[in-house]
């Protein structure tokens, strides 16, 4: 590829970012709503069809570009390939770094892959561009339950519970680690 079209690449990719970058916030604000009925919600069945409507909301980049790094990251994941996820996943968010989706996928990746501080980094991605995002909230209590601090991953699945409603993995991490954190009754 000669320098020239390799420089209007890089030009056209720049734009697209740019312009990118509002409309994925205009789609985590539209998902302030739903999380609002997602706490709301009486029962299962209706809080995973709000969480499933907030992810859509949350997914929307508003660049066809990193719409496809995202696909291609998480359908890299979902055949177990990892190392190809993290790649994708990883020039979504040199290229989109407010798109706090991006960050959670890749936070996905290297838990997959077992490397924790990097998935830790990435939660912390997303949860300095969208503070609500119960799924990276998820993914914090479950590194910090694996590493051995059963308060922190206490506090988190708290916090998860509260925004999201009607999750039995989350009751059940609670449960267990009560006795951890807030010891035993005499």
């Amino acid at each position: 590829m000669g320098l020239r079209k390799s420089k209007r690449i890089v030009a056209a990719l720049s734009v697209t970012v740019m312009f990118s970058l509002p409309v994925a916030a205009l789609a985590q604000a539209a998902s302030g709503d739903l999380l609002e009925e997602l706490g709301a919600a009486e029962n299962a069945a209706e809080a995973d069809r709000i969480e499933k409507a907030i992810y859509l909301e949350w997914s929307k980049s508003g660049s066809a570009a990193m719409d496809l790094l995202l696909k291609r990251g998480r359908d890299a994941l979902e055949v177990n390939e990892t190392a190809s996820a993290i790649e994708h996943l990883t020039a979504l968010t040199d290229h989109a770094p407010q798109f706090a989706e991006g960050w959670h996928a890749l936070a996905l990746a290297y838990y997959q892959a077992e490397m924790f501080g990097p998935a830790m980094d990435a939660l912390e991605h997303v949860l300095a561009e969208n503070p609500q995002h119960f799924g990276a909230l998820r993914g914090v209590a479950a590194i910090h339950e694996q590493l051995g601090n059963e308060s922190l991953a206490y506090d988190a699945y708290t916090r998860v519970l509260e925004l999201r409603p009607f999750d039995d993995e989350v009751t059940d991490a609670l449960e267990r680690l009560a006795g951890q954190v807030q010891g035993i009754e005499i």
